[in-house]
């Protein structure tokens, strides 16, 4: 028997324990008799959630099915070459659910390093903690590693995985890759940069696309944020072509050698962030590049040491907290000492699941302006342009003690978010 909630606004009530029960037949019977129109706009998104549990549940149970049709099809005489047993099983797959060669290959992979190297994103799986695109995302930054190295980081993220985006979940999983094994991502990225390279590729609308493959991580960022810098100067009032055209149309600008006045002398600025002792070389931990991500010690190092002329921003730390102290630059800038100690606090947008870094985020009063908020550091916090206009169609949010920060939907359900990129 189910104890269902009380609910006075004429929508129906759904089960009491609904966002708390394991997926499985049980919750499938209740959501079968659940309609999602007839109830409250809180309750759809524990519907919503419920069904993304039940979904992966069923995901995980298929990948285990797909790892069964293995070894059935090995325990058959014809299969029992060790050369054809992988692929007859992927031939019976394939057939059984209408899906490409590589597809099935693909899948039947995925069901046995699932089982075999990685059981332990089956059972988030299974239970609902995670879905179908944080394990593909879990399996993929990890392939490259050791299966002991593979297991360390896993480990250390299934904690968080479910509460981090696909980006967010991706990024610290290369932040943790470089650590659990620093030689090997060394070893890779020298690989990787030596494969450089610039392919143009046309495209069925007729144009063509420009790619840079394998390029070195903090010269990218650079550019990057000059393309930015740019592309947001001229646009000026009267201006009728987007950021996106903008940006496409500087950055053929500038490899055609075609500069406005006083571009061809703006340099592009790297933010990064690396601690004293893979500076001094003595550790080897990954770096933060802005807008990137993780690099290696020896990116940190190489970036930082072609600083010498260029502004310098540092921030004093707690040693266990992490929270900042102390904030300043080595030279004089255009930027007031308030939003340097936001950024220097938020890394990034605060709002859910963004990896916007906070330098090119606009600064949001928590309490707004029209409202009394003052315009003080405690009251400031990063939010993208995209996400500031959000804040301002009913989301509403607060620090809390530990300087994360406390979201509030207009349907009323709560995220926790801390502006510090995994």
């Amino acid at each position: 028997m189910f104890e269902y909630e009380y609910v006075s606004d004429g929508c129906e009530p759904i089960p009491a324990d609904l966002d708390a029960m394991a997926p499985g037949p049980e919750l499938a019977a209740v959501l079968t008799n659940i309609d999602v129109n007839a109830v409250s706009g809180f309750d759809r998104i524990v519907v919503l959630k419920a069904h993304q549990r039940l979904i992966s549940h069923y995901q995980a149970e298929l990948y285990a099915d797909m790892a069964a049709i293995s070894d059935a099809v090995g325990d058959v005489e014809e299969c029992r070459d060790p050369m054809w047993a992988p692929e007859m099983a992927a031939a019976e797959i394939r057939a059984a659910l209408c899906l490409t060669r590589r597809a099935a290959d693909a899948e039947l992979e995925t069901a046995l390093v699932l089982r075999g190297r990685l059981p332990q994103i089956q059972d988030a799986l299974t239970v609902g903690d995670i879905d179908y695109r944080r394990a593909k995302t879990l399996l993929y930054g990890t392939t490259h590693l050791p299966d002991q190295a593979a297991q360390t980081v896993v480990d250390a993220v299934m904690g968080r995985a479910g509460r981090l985006t696909t980006g967010q979940l991706a990024a610290l999983i290369r932040k943790l890759a470089i650590q659990v094994d620093p030689d090997d991502a060394q070893r890779r990225f020298r690989q990787a940069i030596a494969q450089r390279r610039v392919v143009m590729e046309p495209t069925e609308a007729g144009t063509a696309n420009l790619l840079g493959l394998e390029l070195a991580p903090d010269r990218v960022a650079a550019v990057t944020r000059r393309i930015n810098r740019i592309a947001q100067s001229l646009k000026t009032w009267g201006e009728t072509r987007t950021m996106d055209q903008l940006r496409a149309d500087v950055f053929l600008d500038l490899l055609a050698g075609k500069t406005k006045d006083g571009t061809a002398t703006s340099r592009g600025v790297v933010d990064i962030t690396v601690g004293l002792d893979t500076l001094a070389e003595l550790a080897e931990h990954p770096g933060d590049v802005a807008g990137y991500g993780s690099v290696i010690a020896d990116i940190a190092r190489q970036v930082t040491d072609q600083q010498h002329h260029g502004e310098w921003r540092y921030t004093i730390t707690h040693p266990q907290s992490g929270q900042p102290l102390h904030v300043g630059v080595t030279r004089r800038r255009p930027t007031t000492s308030m939003r340097r100690t936001v950024q220097a606090t938020y890394r990034s947008c605060v709002f859910p699941g963004c990896r916007m870094p906070a330098g090119g985020c606009d600064l949001d009063h928590r309490i707004p302006w029209k409202d009394g908020g003052p315009t003080t550091v405690h009251c400031l916090a990063p939010l993208c342009r995209h996400d500031h206009r959000i804040r301002h169609r009913g989301w509403t949010y607060r620090q809390l003690p530990n300087a994360d920060h406390l979201w509030t939907s207009p349907l009323k359900h709560t995220y926790t978010t801390s502006g510090t990129p995994p």
